[in-house]
């Protein structure tokens, strides 16, 4: 069985070498495009991508030396260089940097991938390989949409992206979902993936929280691809961008009204 550490890794190169295809192809005016992250065009989103590997890379290789966190300074020197680039500078800068970040993943051997711990300065302590590059898969997975879903609707997450992203929800969702649309309603729903397929349940109280199982009796049942439920959660889920097999049945709560529930991050 591949390890959850290679799986992710293998998962970083394949989405670098399409992002990187699809930068080659931009001219000017589409570096200048609004992005699927409306406050930012394309270039803003590679500059975001470009200055979060250098500090992921600064990160691990400050641990494979036995160094702790980084200066408090670190972060806003590679940001600010980032932001005071133009967007061809962005574009070129990009492929470069993430690049680098991949290919020191992707040489680390079995046993660093097993024990070595990084320090990324914003959680109460060190992480494994796996959390740390799966941490940078999905922000690097959504960006690509943002960037991809400029030029295309129908953009999806990449498929080798969503498996290793699917499990980390669970963590993640309590803080990012608001139940403030549902007006105090109460709602268990029965959530039901392909592509992989999995099955668990979604209780809106007054947090939003993942069950192992589907309620028995579920007040709707949410229908659709893995990869449109992790845009779900992040707020990637404009009308305009769902897939025509999402489907909400029930007469408590509808897709509209779910969408509320993830504003996004």
């Amino acid at each position: 069985m591949t390890d959850r550490a290679d799986q992710i890794i293998e998962a970083l190169r394949s989405g670098h070498d399409q992002l990187s295809e699809v930068v080659r192809g931009l001219g000017p005016e589409d570096l200048t495009r609004t992005s699927g992250a409306s406050e930012w065009d394309v270039s803003q989103v590679l500059s975001h991508m470009g200055s979060g590997a250098e500090i992921a890379l600064a990160a691990l290789d400050r641990a494979l030396s036995g160094g702790g966190p980084a200066d408090s300074d670190f972060n806003k020197s590679v940001w600010a260089r980032w932001d005071a680039m133009s967007p061809a500078e962005r574009a070129e800068g990009f492929g470069p940097a993430n690049e680098a970040l991949v290919s020191r993943y992707e040489a680390l051997d079995a046993e660093t991938r097993k024990e070595l711990r990084i320090d990324l300065g914003f959680l109460p302590a060190p992480v494994d390989v796996a959390t740390a590059a799966g941490l940078r898969l999905s922000e690097f997975t959504l960006h690509t949409w943002d960037v991809e879903v400029t030029f295309d609707p129908a953009a999806a997450l990449a498929s080798a992206a969503v498996g290793p992203l699917l499990d980390p929800v669970g963590m993640l969702i309590g803080f990012v979902g608001r139940t403030d649309a549902l007006d105090g309603r109460h709602l268990r729903l029965a959530i039901r993936l392909t592509a992989p397929d999995r099955s668990f349940g979604l209780d809106l109280g007054d947090a939003v929280a993942i069950t192992d199982e589907e309620p028995a009796v579920p007040d709707a049942v949410l229908a659709a691809p893995a990869e449109w439920w992790l845009r779900l959660v992040a707020g990637r889920h404009a009308p305009e961008h769902t897939p025509g097999d999402v489907s909400l049945t029930g007469d408590a709560l509808t897709l509209d009204e779910l969408r509320l529930v993830f504003p996004g991050y």
